[in-house]
C-alpha cells in the first residue's frame, strides 16, 4: 500500500501496477444514491473511488456529480459493473460504451462482471462467462478499461476463467463483513494476485447492533461502522461502505487514526454466520 495523494487514504496496488484506494464509497439502487452526499463525499470527505453499476442505474448522476465536484478525472478511481443481461462478445463491448457515455469519461478504472451466471439458453455459464471475458480482455487492451476484474465469483468460477483466458482478473469483488468472511476464497485470490474488495462491510447495517461489535466501539470511542470498516481495511480488504447519509460517510472515512489490537482482530475474525442476525445470498451462488 502506498499513500492515495496526499488525501490520508491508502491504496492496494493490483497485478497490473494501477493502485486502488482501499476505502471507497459505494452506491446501490432503489434509493442508495445521493448527489448531495456524493459531493459531498468527493469535496470534503477525500473520497476518491466510487463504485456502481450499470444495474443501479445512477452512473449518469456520477457523471453530473463529478463534474460539479470539481475533482480532477485523473485522481478518481471509478468502478462500474457489466449486468449479466449483457453479457456476450458484442454486447460487453456495447454495454461498456454505454457506461463510459453515462459516467462522462474517456475510460473506466475498473470493470467488473457483476455475477457469474446468466443462465442464456444454448450457452453454459462457463461459455458465457468467456466469451464476456474475451471481449472485457480486448476493452483492457484498448485502455478503455484500465483494470478488470469479477464480482461475486467462486473459487470455481475463477478457476475455471484462469483456464479459458489470458488475463487473471484484477479484483474480485464481494459480500465482507464479521458475519460473512469467505477466507478461503480471499486466499485463493490473493494467491492468484487477484485484489479482494468487500461490499456490505456493515452487513446491510445488521452488524451495528452487535453485542460484540457494540463493546469494541465502546473500548476504541468510535462507532460500531468504524470498528467494521476498520477491521475489513486491516484484513487487507479494499472496502466499500454505502451510505446516502452525510454524517454517515464522514464517520465511515474516520477509520485511519486508529487501529484494533491483534486480539481485537482475532475476536471478530472469529465470530460466526447466526441465522438469526442475517442471511445472505452469497454462501447460496451455486458452483458451476
Amino acid at each position: 500500500m502506498d499513500a492515495s495523494q496526499g488525501l490520508g487514504i491508502p491504496t492496494v496496488e493490483l497485478a497490473n501496477g494501477f493502485n486502488i484506494p482501499i476505502l471507497g464509497l459505494g452506491t446501490s439502487h432503489d434509493g442508495g444514491y445521493s448527489h448531495s452526499s456524493v459531493l459531498y463525499a468527493l469535496k470534503e470527505c477525500g473520497i476518491r473511488h466510487i463504485d456502481t453499476a450499470k444495474r443501479y442505474g445512477c452512473e449518469s448522476y456520477l457523471n453530473k456529480a463529478i463534474r460539479e465536484s470539481g475533482v480532477n478525472r485523473e485522481s478518481l478511481w471509478i468502478t462500474t459493473k457489466l449486468w449479466p443481461g449483457d453479457y456476450g462478445y458484442g454486447t460487453t463491448k456495447e454495454a461498456c460504451l454505454e457506461s463510459c457515455r453515462n459516467l462522462g469519461v474517456d475510460y473506466i478504472d475498473l470493470y467488473l462482471m457483476h455475477w457469474p451466471d446468466a443462465n442464456v439458453p444454448g450457452k453454459t455459464n462457463r461459455e458465457l462467462r468467456a466469451e464476456t471475458w474475451q471481449a472485457i480482455e480486448e476493452l483492457y487492451d484498448e485502455g478503455i478499461c484500465r483494470s478488470i476484474g469479477v464480482s461475486n465469483f467462486l473459487i470455481s468460477h475463477l478457476k475455471q476463467l484462469k483456464e479459458d483466458c489470458d488475463i487473471i482478473p484484477h479484483v474480485n469483488q464481494a459480500e465482507y463483513h464479521p458475519f460473512q468472511k469467505p477466507q478461503e476464497l480471499v486466499d485463493y485470490c490473493r494467491s492468484q494476485g487477484i485484489v479482494f474488495e468487500g461490499c456490505c462491510p456493515l452487513a446491510k447495517g445488521l452488524a451495528l447492533s452487535h453485542p460484540d461489535i457494540i463493546k469494541k466501539a465502546e473500548k476504541y470511542k468510535c462507532t460500531p461502522a468504524q470498528i467494521c470498516i476498520r477491521w475489513s481495511i486491516q484484513n487487507g480488504i479494499v472496502t466499500i461502505p454505502k451510505s446516502t447519509k452525510k454524517e454517515r460517510i464522514w464517520e465511515n472515512c474516520q477509520v485511519f487514526d486508529f487501529s484494533l489490537s491483534g486480539e481485537d482482530m482475532v475476536s471478530l475474525n472469529s465470530l460466526k454466520n447466526n441465522s438469526n442476525i442475517i442471511t445472505l445470498t452469497f454462501p447460496l451462488w451455486k458452483e458451476h
